[in-house]
């Protein structure tokens, strides 16, 4: 299997070189983006046949990859990943020919192992023992692994808003793992600063030959599994771009040797919150203009595609193709659909995908009858809470006999009924979240229902589908999509149309709407026009409690919430008081994603006395290095003041604190988190709890 590659070309002037996969620059113009170039007529005419007889790996395509035939091979057993029909979402979607490449089955869970066997093999290859790389969580996984096995040292630096479950996992490989403040493409110029401190290499990607390559694999596997046939689509979620970037070279090189008859239409998916390449493509601009990440899907958070994107666009021009941003709730909405349509638990990096198939579909991108494949890159690792959180778990807790291990009798009666309060659920849509909570508090003082919260109909009608749920509590004032449209679709679908419905809004109805509600629904109350012990019995009712276990329920008389709280939870004001601008922008934006949360950001303390004076907080966080003077001052300062009586203040900074300091700071404020070990998902539901509660 003696490689076919002929040439390196540089993919900014096009000057050809010689056929070495290492070349990093190019003699001509000083570009960094290299080709490879096969001498595809070289091709044996068999080829196909000659492949299906090798091991199902992705080395079994070694012609059209770039290294010898002694080449030294590091490998988890990557490659050949199944293609698996969607039959489920061909129903949902109603689009026959849709198939996932189910990358989550490699060695460390995502399309990446495919990158890192090239990679570390092509390091080792050179001797380099030691190399440094930037990434956002799934390519450091990957090239830990495979690094271990070559004995090659791997210094990795992510942004700060990496899940600390991602650097857990790296930390068990034993990598030097350095986390930088502030975002993936600045962790890419600081890993670029330490090497060249240090006189490391550093890991390429898209860029270098071996790692857009490995890529290629998966255009050659799907080739091949569709008996040797290109698909009309292939579709992926994109950060920097290289699986794409791969797959068009993949699908380039099997036209030019004449195994396919077309080049497929490349389908970009990408974050709205972190979509250079979707934005410049929708203005037809020829180069990306790079943004600054804002998603809570931190695996494709890179602002900056350069080449990647001027590359994918000028497929686009020439073959088809498109490319869509979708929200992060469209992602997460997506991940839990198909979970439930095709049985595959994704990570939310792979379910943006999916919500882009979606999406192609409805703005007829994609036509009737054309084959579409949508790469399923990476499985789920532990879920971050705000894509499932704990309510989608259902928690028995059963005492065990000191004895013998086993569940007494009554322990276990107590439990299930437990449970069975648990599975009766209910799901409300309502925009305002502190309408929703106050439903929720008051629902679940009289028994331990489960509630899921929606705040636009999108969503909404995912849950209750998704859920089906005993009942729903529907407010009519909602963006994007009415009440009356979400009770609509509810009673036309046969999955939903007898699910009850109970009306809490503050809208002004029409004789014809009142009469109309009364149809389709259980009730219709009015915020601010009841009590909501009213509201408690009539609910409790319609979720079938008996008469003697409801008056039971309701002689416990919980906390008696006034009629006109429904619809008036306002904004609770955060001040950040952070001298390192980075650091108070991810902070910021970690408040500002609870709806109820407006945030201010300073950088010292002289800007932190005028935030107050002018607009006073709900609640502080603060660093205790400012470039003014000490946080310890500026807490001794505030105690004085009557703004800072009784305000809560936490302290988030990186500082060692003396006994002196801990025993001053557990006097003056609610609580320390040490940036070190920050948990930034369980420090914003400490806020909630300290502030919507």
């Amino acid at each position: 299997m003696k490689t076919l590659l002929k040439a390196v070309r540089c993919l900014a002037c096009g000057h050809e070189m010689e056929p070495d996969p290492y070349i990093t620059s190019c003699p001509e113009c000083g570009g960094g983006w290299m080709d490879a170039v096969y001498d595809l007529a070289a091709l044996p005419a068999d080829w196909p046949a000659l492949v299906k007889e090798r091991p199902a790996t992705l080395w079994r395509y070694r012609e059209l990859l770039p290294f010898p035939a002694d080449f030294r091979v590091f490998t988890l057993g990557e490659g050949w990943t199944p293609l698996t029909r969607a039959v489920g979402l061909e129903r949902e979607l109603k689009h026959d020919g849709i198939w996932i490449k189910d990358e989550r089955q490699q060695p460390t869970g995502s399309f990446k192992d495919r990158q890192a066997t090239f990679a570390v093999s092509a390091l080792y290859d050179q001797g380099i023992a030691e190399v440094v790389m930037a990434s956002t969580g799934n390519a450091a996984t990957a090239y830990a692994a495979y690094t271990v096995r070559a004995g090659i040292k791997l210094w990795v630096f992510l942004s700060s808003s990496v899940p600390v479950e991602k650097m857990r996992e790296l930390a068990l490989y034993g990598v030097e793992v350095i986390k930088v403040s502030g975002t993936y493409d600045q962790a890419k110029q600081v890993a670029a600063d330490f090497a060249a401190r240090h006189q490391l290499p550093v890991e390429r990607g898209a860029k270098a030959i071996p790692c857009k390559e490995s890529m290629k694999t998966i255009a050659f596997e799907i080739v091949e599994q569709l008996g040797w046939r290109a698909p009309d689509w292939y579709l992926q979620a994109v950060s920097g771009g290289i699986g794409p970037l791969g797959v068009l070279k993949g699908f380039t090189d099997l036209y030019e040797a004449g195994i396919i008859d077309r080049i497929p239409k490349i389908g970009v998916v990408q974050t709205a919150g972190c979509s250079p390449m979707v934005q410049a493509w929708e203005k037809n601009l020829d180069a990306a203009i790079p943004v600054q990440p804002d998603s809570l899907i931190t695996v494709l958070a890179t602002g900056a595609p350069g080449m990647a994107y001027k590359i994918l666009k000028r497929a686009a021009d020439k073959y088809g193709g498109a490319m869509v941003s979708v929200s992060d709730g469209e992602a997460f909405r997506a991940m839990r659909w198909v979970a439930r349509t095709e049985g595959l638990s994704m990570e939310p990096a792979a379910s943006v995908a999916f919500a882009g198939l979606e999406k192609m579909l409805a703005r007829g991108h994609i036509q009737a009858g054309e084959c579409v494949v949508v790469n399923c890159s990476g499985h789920t690792f532990t879920a971050e809470k705000h894509a499932l959180e704990d309510r989608y778990l259902l928690h028995l807790k059963t005492p065990l006999s000191p004895a013998a291990g086993a569940i007494p009798k009554e322990g276990l009666t107590a439990a299930l009924e437990q449970l069975d309060e648990q599975i009766t659920s209910l799901v409300i849509i309502d925009d305002n979240p502190h309408d929703s909570r106050l439903i929720r508090r008051l629902l679940q003082s009289y028994k331990n229902y489960r509630v899921f919260q929606a705040y636009n109909g999108a969503d909404g009608l995912a849950l209750v589908r998704q859920r089906q749920p005993d009942l729903v509590l529907l407010d009519l004032t909602l963006p994007e999509m009415d009440g009356f449209t979400i009770l609509s679709t509810l009673k036309s679908d046969e999955r939903t149309k007898d699910i009850p419905v109970v009306i809490i809004s503050a809208k002004s109805l029409t004789l014809q709407e009142e009469a109309y509600l009364h149809r389709y629904t259980d009730s219709v109350w009015q915020k601010g026009g009841f009590s909501t012990r009213e509201l408690a019995q009539h609910l409790t009712e319609v979720l079938g409690d008996q008469p003697a276990e409801l008056a039971q329920l309701l002689s416990k008389t919980p906390v008696e919430e006034p009629a006109e709280a429904f619809g008036a939870g306002g904004y609770k004001h955060i001040l950040v008081i952070e001298d390192n601008v980075w650091e108070a922008r991810l902070m910021g934006r970690l408040f500002a994603s609870q709806p109820r949360f407006a945030v201010t950001e300073v950088y010292s303390a002289n800007d932190a006395w005028a935030a107050i004076k002018k607009n006073p907080p709900a609640l502080m966080v603060l660093d205790l290095i400012l470039p003014d003077i000490t946080g310890l001052e500026f807490l001794e300062n505030l105690q004085s003041q009557p703004a800072g009586a009784d305000l809560p203040i936490l302290v988030v900074t990186g500082k060692e604190l003396t006994i002196a300091e801990k025993k001053f700071l557990s006097a003056q404020v609610d609580s320390v988190w040490p940036k070190s070990t920050l948990d930034r998902a369980a420090l914003l539901a400490y806020v909630e709890d300290l502030l919507l509660e």
